[in-house]
């Protein structure tokens, strides 16, 4: 084999070389492969041709340039503290933090340039505006509602930067000294008044109290009385009664009977007893006897 031989044979073995270096070139080009949370901006001569997605995809060698790789993770800017004053003329300073994903990087990328910035001032301006808008009280109490509306506010701001915001967050309202100690006042003076009021309550209930219960003394001895009342009504209509049916002697009996019953309680009292009687009333107890010997018989 002659020299030139060699040489015309190592020629075409570069060329072969040359062709398949180049074919690999070509195909590294060609081909892009996009992570899960990335998204590929691609150019041609300057000016956007197409967004990649997760996965391979194919370009045009040499023609077609990934200019932007934009992750599309959630992301959180650095919590920030703004100023604002409310209805009530009271200054408070908001701390705030906003998160966000890029769903158009097309638009991220040519209509915006630093991203967290903008997004951070839009939010102290709407976070200004809504605080503006509401008492101090409404800011402590209903701050449900005004983080609802600065994330609504801030995702119309940002819909042309291809954002969506995900969640928007009021970390802390903070006071100045003095609005605090005027605060503090007040609600000592709250909780005072209330005291106050509590023990005043107190005192008028068991004042109303006292006088339920004299009441309802006063009703249960009249209603006793009554049934005294009843009772001795009851015991003379016998009585009357008695007197219209049977006559004289059986009220007669009646009295005997009771005389008896008192001369057997004297009879059958403790210790030894002398009972000094009239002798008229020796006479009514025979008489009684006899009755009620008669009423028996």
């Amino acid at each position: 084999m002659t020299e030139n031989d060699i040489l015309d044979l190592l020629a075409g073995n570069l060329a072969y070389l040359l062709g398949a270096a180049l074919l690999i070139l070509v195909i590294l080009k060609g081909v892009r492969i996009v992570p899960q949370s990335e998204k590929h901006v691609v150019e041609r001569f300057g000016r956007l041709h197409s967004v990649l997605g997760p996965g391979i995809n194919f370009v045009v060698p040499f023609l077609d340039v990934v200019k932007h790789k934009i992750s599309i993770l959630e992301r959180q800017l650095p919590t920030a503290s703004q100023d604002a004053i409310t209805r009530d003329n009271v200054l408070v300073q908001v701390d705030t933090s906003v998160f966000y994903r890029i769903t158009q990087p097309e638009k991220t990328v040519y209509r915006i340039r630093d991203v967290d910035a903008a997004i951070a001032t839009t939010v102290a301006g709407i976070v200004r505006a809504e605080i503006g808008k509401m008492d101090l009280d409404d800011v402590q109490s209903n701050r449900a509602q005004l983080i609802s509306t600065i994330k609504t506010s801030v995702e119309d701001a940002v819909d042309n930067w291809g954002i969506e915001v995900t969640r928007a967050e009021i970390l802390d309202v903070n006071l100045d000294q003095a609005t605090r100690d005027a605060m503090l006042q007040q609600l000592n003076a709250e909780r005072a008044r209330r005291a106050q009021v509590t023990e005043a309550e107190g005192k008028k209930r068991a004042v109303e109290l006292q006088a339920d219960a004299e009441l309802y003394a006063a009703e249960q001895i009249a209603k006793a009385r009554r049934i005294q009342a009843d009772a001795e009504a009851y015991a003379t209509g016998v009585v009357a009664k008695a007197i219209a049916e049977n006559g004289l002697e059986a009220a007669q009996y009646q009295v005997a009977l009771k005389q008896v019953e008192a001369l057997n309680a004297l009879g059958n009292g403790a210790g030894k007893q002398t009972i000094v009687l009239p002798a008229n009333a020796l006479e009514a107890f025979g008489d009684a006897f006899k009755l009620l010997k008669g009423g028996k018989a």
